[in-house]
């Protein structure tokens, strides 16, 4: 009876070593796991060498499932058994990195570089184990909080922060409200899924709710990023195949009506046999960053980038060295002054996943530099997102969780930073999306930013430089500002620019323009107003434009025209005289003869009016409301530019060019182009 009870023990260690092989291809750690334990269990002690392998097992699928001290545990049970490989032992020293036993993981880092002296990642390991307690020691300016009111009893991680104030966490869930009726055999809890919190008025966030409009499925999503417009998600998702193995995929999904859609994939190579997770897009919104395992790396997962254009995607680019090593580099995400984070275990930190900050120098290479702790940790910190300019942000870890199960936490770092914040938008109208800013430094910065969809802009500026920007879209003049970094803040600084852009194709109120009464005199009022136009005149030196002055019913039409014409007289007259040529103005008084159109802006500070109503005097009279009456007339009013021409200057007596572009041929290395295609020079 006893032998029969060992052969059934046996066969019953056999099929669960079986079903957790079969697990195991496919990548689902948790269940595996749980297969070799019970197989383990059902083996005799006095069966060493079958104990250990078995253990073996179990160590590599506790160690992926991320629970590390029942991976310590196997592997020393290896180690007990006689079993443990070199490899093994750098595995178990990770693992011990990952607890905070450094003195230990010294201990097995040196014992693989006594076997393998060139192992690149013991290496690291051993100076990592040696140096991470005085770096917890020192600490850094960085103060961390978990965030209770955006984590449950599983996992959150990936957060990214959305819109325009910041005021919407996007974030990635196992909780129980994930979609999904089976657990996943890779960690034991629900398919991820995406969750948002917004925040209220009042700067508290709300309960988190996974998001809506298809996006979400049974499988896994998650580590989601934007792009710069807000139009649309990049994230990863895992699908689930019985018959094969997981592997990660990037996919995007577009945004409509504050909905996301169902996601599709992004295809950058004809590789399937890959995995593809990750996605961040750089702050100028030409590249896709990812990690992934496929061949051609450093080994591990490896960071790597692919540029986006018009047409789709272009060729796929590893980072290399510095960034990149034999252990696994990923989420990747910029903050927006360029700066590139990422997490790593290749590098030497803290433990596990470390986060590291690669900022490309003057020399136009990568350098790293590691944040210290509390920002790291121990367990495995990554996923960083930022509230716009600022050092402050949230971040996952599963630092001091047995489960392996990450959390959000806040982070900070009081860092003085100076800003511009601009907007580009139409004169009496709305924001312009598909405008571009240009900036120009006297340091050399010479870089295209990307308005985002409320026409905004950010651009975090370098200590005593001045700066250029020039605002452009196609069918409105320029305008350009000026900002100078101060030299040594003692504080952080905010500078709001506006980039209001006339359009040449319809006329432009030129607003708070005041006249005496009954005459043509310009008040002194007028003059901020009048020079801003010359600014204008004098960023667009190509246009001629017809001045206009316009008069509302009242009075007979000869004199109201005559008084106009006064006006746009006196108008010209000013701008002439603070050296506009007299050849690029046209006054013209028009009285009441052209009544002003209303305009769709307008309709929100007097929504009683309705776009496209011209305040014709018929219509005015109709009003039953003498204000409304008042208003309309005083709308009439009105002092406008129109453009019309945009080649004033650009053509000699022959109609030849007076400045044709050279040939690409003949451009020194001094005057090439950027990757883009632009390269702008200001006087």
């Amino acid at each position: 009876m006893l032998l029969a009870l060992m052969l059934l023990a046996s066969c019953g260690a056999d099929r669960n070593i079986k079903q957790g092989e079969k697990y195991l291809a496919l990548g689902e750690y948790f269940d595996a796991a749980n297969e070799f334990k019970q197989a383990y269990q059902k083996t005799e002690a006095k069966n060493r060498d079958k104990r250990g392998r078995i253990a073996g097992k179990m160590a590599y699928c506790y160690d992926k499932s991320l629970q590390t001290p029942k991976a310590i545990a196997a592997y020393r049970n290896m180690q007990r058994y006689n079993t443990a490989r070199t490899f093994d032992r750098l595995a178990l020293a990770q693992q011990l990195m990952k607890n905070g036993s450094y003195k230990e993981a010294a201990q097995e880092f040196q014992a693989v570089l006594d076997s393998f002296p060139t192992n690149k990642l013991a290496q690291a390991g051993l100076q990592a184990a040696q140096q991470a307690p005085a770096i917890r020691e020192l600490g850094s300016r960085y103060t961390v909080k978990k965030m209770e009111v955006f984590n449950s009893r599983r996992a959150e991680y990936s957060p990214m922060l959305f819109g325009d104030n910041h005021d919407q966490l996007y974030f990635t869930s196992t909780r129980n409200e994930a979609q999904g009726d089976e657990l996943s055999g890779i960690t034991g809890t629900k398919p991820a899924d995406i969750f948002v919190s917004t925040k209220d008025d009042k700067g508290k966030w709300g309960k988190p709710e996974a998001v809506t409009g298809g996006l979400n499925t049974a499988y896994d999503e998650g580590a989601c990023s934007f792009s710069v417009d807000g139009r649309e998600m990049y994230l990863t998702q895992c699908v689930t195949d019985p018959t094969y193995p997981r592997y990660a995929q990037l996919m995007v999904s577009n945004r409509s009506d504050a909905a996301w859609a169902k996601a599709t994939e992004v295809k950058l190579t004809g590789d399937t046999l890959s995995s593809y997770a990750h996605p961040a897009i750089s702050p100028d919104g030409l590249w896709l960053y990812f990690a992934s395992d496929m061949p051609g790396g450093k080994g591990g997962l490896d960071l790597w980038r692919v540029r986006i254009t018009p047409g789709g995607y272009g060729g796929v680019e590893n980072l290399g060295a510095p960034i990149n090593t034999e252990g696994d580099e990923e989420f990747p995400t910029f903050r927006p002054n360029g700066d590139l984070y990422f997490s790593s275990n290749g590098h030497p930190g803290l433990g596990g996943l470390d986060v590291f900050i690669a900022k490309v120098g003057k020399d136009g290479h990568y350098h790293l530099s590691h944040p210290g702790f509390p920002l790291n940790s121990q367990g495995d910190d990554f996923g960083l997102t930022f509230e716009g300019a600022y050092n402050r942000g949230f971040f996952s870890s599963n630092r001091g969780d047995g489960r392996g199960w990450d959390h959000i936490y806040s982070f900070e770092n009081p860092e003085i930073v100076q800003t511009v914040k601009g907007w580009v938008y139409e004169m009496e109208g709305y924001e312009l999306p598909a405008a571009q800013v240009y900036v120009v430094g006297d340091d050399g910065t010479n870089e295209k930013l990307s308005v985002r969809s409320d026409g905004s802009f950010t651009k975090t500026l370098d200590e005593g430089v001045s700066y250029l920007f020039l605002a452009t879209c196609r069918g409105y003049l320029n305008h350009k500002e000026e900002v100078t970094a101060l030299l040594n803040p003692k504080e952080s600084r905010d500078t709001t620019l506006q980039f209001a852009l006339a359009n040449i194709s319809a006329p432009t109120l030129i607003d708070n323009i005041f006249y005496d009464f009954d005459k043509a005199t310009l008040r002194d009022s007028s003059k901020t107003a009048l020079d801003k136009l010359v600014t204008l005149l004098n960023e667009n030196p190509n246009i001629t434009i017809e001045l206009s002055a316009h008069a509302d019913y009242k009075g007979s039409a000869d004199y109201n025209k005559r008084l106009s014409q006064r006006r746009a007289e006196s108008v010209v007259a000013y701008l002439i005289a603070h050296g506009i040529a007299a050849d690029r103005l046209t006054p013209k008084g028009y009285g009441k003869e052209r009544p002003k159109t209303i305009k769709k802006k307008t309709t929100e500070k007097y929504p009683w009016l309705k776009e496209g109503d011209v305040l014709s005097e018929q219509f005015v009279k109709a009003l039953k409301d003498e204000k409304q009456q008042e208003i309309c007339n005083q709308l009439n009013r009105r002092t406008e530019f129109t453009v019309l021409r945009t080649t004033y200057g650009m053509f000699d007596e022959k109609g030849n060019l007076k400045n044709p572009p050279k040939p690409k041929a003949q451009e020194d290395e001094g005057e090439k182009s950027q990757d883009d295609g632009i390269n702008i020079i200001f006087d």
